[in-house]
């Protein structure tokens, strides 16, 4: 009788051993003081510096790349990738006015080279140094069957960090306020289900290095405002775009206007938008349409908001107003 093995049955726990012991040392290139151990164990610890906050409030995301994942396996790129999922992640608690304390990862697999895995990790490394937070630990699992050869899944969770009386929750926000977009880098890391309806593979391909472009991470910029008093709420611009992300965080008696010749939008919006014949509204339902972020200010502080940007190399324009309503969003 023939024995069986779980290396057998296309799980490799050396193998498994050998990369974590890898990347170690990569990842504590983005501990914080208050790591307390390496990764490895059943646990990771992260100590809070009570000393440091009077009422503080702890925040919460997970979050995925999505089909992005499908064009850097076509490229055989990525060592961005892992950027993005934490992007997508410590962005969005951004919008709480919360500072991202640490990281944990998910990346699954059913059989992938070594260096393959090694890029993601690495992306996620940067991604988590870039938005001052630590990679404390995660999973790497093997899935025999789950995945097709050299592909993979990845996705994270972030806890952050803000004092109750700082949260930023959109309550305050007044018709005469206004909107301030911040640039993106690109498409960031949704719609990429109509992009690849959209382009063949060929042209995916070719244009991969446009659509790899690593989701924008505004944490460092947006935290050197704050706190601000002026800043009344804050939305990721991501699924649901503009039409969502911004009434999400709305009262329920006003509205806001976007004007949406108030800032270029990159070539490659328009290239999707014209080929797929994609409408306009669907455009700004789908896309960033280059506005990653959007910050709703007191009038008097968005030229002022605007400058500090630019000092952090951040592009922004005033892109539209608060205006009475019903917690609804017109993009005209």
């Amino acid at each position: 009788m023939k024995k069986l093995t779980y290396k057998k049955a296309g799980v490799d726990i050396q193998s498994a051993g050998l990369f974590k012991s890898k990347i170690k040392p990569l990842v504590r290139k983005s501990f914080r003081p208050e790591v307390l151990k390496d990764i490895g164990g059943f646990g990771s610890f992260f100590s809070l510096a009570k000393n440091k906050y009077k009422e503080p409030v702890l925040v919460s995301s997970s979050d995925g790349v999505g089909t992005k994942l499908k064009i850097a396996g076509l490229a055989n790129k990525h060592d961005t990738i892992g950027i993005d999922a934490v992007a997508m992640n410590v962005n969005d608690i951004l919008c709480t006015g919360a500072e991202s304390l640490f990281f944990v990862d998910y990346v699954a697999y059913s059989k992938a080279e070594e260096k393959l895995l090694l890029d993601v990790i690495k992306g996620i490394n940067n991604g988590c140094i870039e938005a001052g937070c630590s990679l404390i630990g995660g999973e790497t699992a093997q899935m025999p069957g789950m995945y097709k050869p050299g592909e993979y899944d990845v996705a994270g969770f972030c806890v952050g960090i803000v004092e109750r009386k700082d949260i930023i929750d959109g309550s305050k926000i007044k018709a005469g306020d206004l909107a301030i977009g911040l640039e993106s880098s690109g498409i960031h890391s949704n719609g990429y289900s109509l992009v690849r309806k959209v382009f063949s593979q060929n042209e995916l391909k070719r244009m991969s290095k446009e659509l790899l472009k690593p989701t924008r991470i505004y944490v460092k910029p947006v935290l050197s405002l704050l706190p601000d008093s002026s800043i009344k709420g804050i939305a990721h611009i991501t699924g649901g775009a503009f039409y969502d992300k911004i009434a999400r965080i709305l009262p329920g008696d006003v509205d806001v206007k976007i004007d949406k010749n108030s800032w270029p939008v990159p070539k490659i919006f328009r290239l999707i938008q014209n080929k797929g014949g994609v409408e306009e509204r669907e455009m700004y339902h789908t896309f960033n349409m280059g506005v990653g972020m959007v910050l709703i200010v007191e009038a008097a502080s968005a030229q002022g908001i605007i400058s500090k940007l630019a000092k952090s190399k951040v592009k922004s324009w005033i892109i539209g107003e608060v205006v009475e309503g019903k917690k609804e969003v017109r993009v005209v």
